[in-house]
């Protein structure tokens, strides 16, 4: 194939200096005979016939090298499509794991331990049986809010090719929708037997809030998630509706007033939990665009959505610090949520390098769910060291 190559292109060169030479004759004004008339066997048309075939076959070789090139490249790339369908086949067993959200379940944990700090704190007051029933009716909610927010989704076709929706796993829309609704029922049970317990009105109201945000967030005719009102729905259910709830459902005769102390710690567990939240969004912007889903990355971006990230971390630690300054929380919270600042800049950074990579980004809500767990429980542990070691908040 080599030595083919180099003949036509000896060829070619050769027949072009020939035709040169011809030209260069028939521009002359003198009619007198070529000097290659006695050389050449053949006439001037017939040399200009071979040039021309030449010509011809030495185009149709580039073209056929080049539509080579094309077909294996084409190849290549057809292989590399393959590859990466295959690297996207995950065993049944992930895809559960995937779909059970288990470590979105901290967002039950840390509203419910922060405000039961709070009321140690306060007044000395806790109660592990209450503690340990409104961790299960929490769950209940949380479970409900993940199963109901598939089926609603996959209403909407959001999650019709979504692998590990419970519903493409399950195979009964209707199946699913029964489930999350008698979770709710159980769940909301539990919540109305504490407060009822303890006579609180206030918490059974707060957390009825709350419910009513899990509802108009995902459900039909509200939808407000695709209006991207979700993040503040999400910090007011999980902020200050449920943490301050939960404070006040330890109590034990009469209710405990609202502080700034619970309100400061409600506001940062707002933020963390929305923070899961927004993340979540980053590996979902073309699937909600395709089902007119307006999220804050679909508004904004991703690029904007990693200096918004950036932002929100920063405005957590700040309204920490403020919070200690103002004696709202005591200084060892601040001493011991500080050791989470690494937590911090770990889903800062990863936000900021991957947000344009949707197989790394779907990470990141994962990091937040991480900051979300140990912010909260270090807020926790800083409430009630500041109890233990002088009876309240020092500075």
């Amino acid at each position: 194939m080599a030595a083919s190559f180099c003949s036509v292109i000896m060829l070619g060169s050769g027949f072009g200096k020939l035709s040169k030479d011809l030209l260069n004759q028939q521009d002359t004004a003198s009619l007198s005979p070529s000097p290659y008339a006695g050389i050449l066997p053949c006439s001037w048309p017939s040399i200009q016939t071979v040039f021309n075939r030449t010509l011809a076959r030495w185009s149709e070789v580039q073209r056929q090298q080049r539509c080579q090139g094309t077909s294996s490249r084409s190849m290549a790339e057809h292989s590399i499509n393959n590859f990466d369908e295959k690297k996207e086949d995950v065993s049944r067993a992930t895809l559960i794991w995937r779909a059970i959200k288990l470590p979105m379940y901290s967002v039950a944990l840390v509203p419910l331990t922060v405000g039961s700090a709070a009321a140690y704190l306060q007044n000395s007051l806790y109660s592990a049986k209450r503690y340990f029933i409104l961790l299960a009716s929490s769950v209940l909610i949380i479970a409900w809010l993940n199963l109901s927010n598939d089926v609603y989704d996959f209403d909407t076709g959001a999650d019709k090719t979504k692998k590990e929706s419970v519903i493409n796993i399950a195979g009964s829309r209707t199946g699913v929708l029964l489930a999350a609704c008698m979770l709710l029922v159980l769940g909301f049970m539990g919540l109305a037997w504490v407060s009822a317990e303890t006579g609180s009105m206030r918490s059974i109201l707060l957390l009825s809030g709350a419910i009513i945000c899990g509802y108009i967030y995902q459900c039909p005719p509200f939808r407000l998630s695709y209006q991207g009102l979700g993040e503040p729905l999400c910090f007011a259910a999980f902020g200050p509706f449920a943490t301050t709830a939960f404070y006040l459902l330890q109590s034990s005769t009469s209710e405990l007033p609202i502080t700034g102390t619970i309100l400061s710690a409600s506001f940062l567990v707002g933020i963390t939990t929305s923070l899961i939240l927004f993340c979540s969004h980053f590996h979902q912007v073309k699937g909600d665009i395709a089902v007119g889903k307006i999220s804050p990355l679909v508004r904004f971006g991703t690029k904007t959505g990693s200096e918004i990230v950036k932002v929100a971390v920063m405005t957590l630690y700040l309204l920490l610090l403020i919070s200690s300054l103002s004696r709202a929380l005591p200084f060892t919270c601040i001493l011991l949520c500080s050791l989470t600042l690494p937590m911090g800049k770990l889903v800062v950074n990863y936000v900021e390098e991957n947000h344009k990579d949707n197989a790394k980004i779907f990470m990141a809500k994962y990091y937040c769910v991480r900051l979300h767990t140990l912010f909260g429980a270090a807020l926790a542990a800083g409430l009630v060291a500041a109890k233990l070691v002088h009876g309240r908040s020092i500075l």
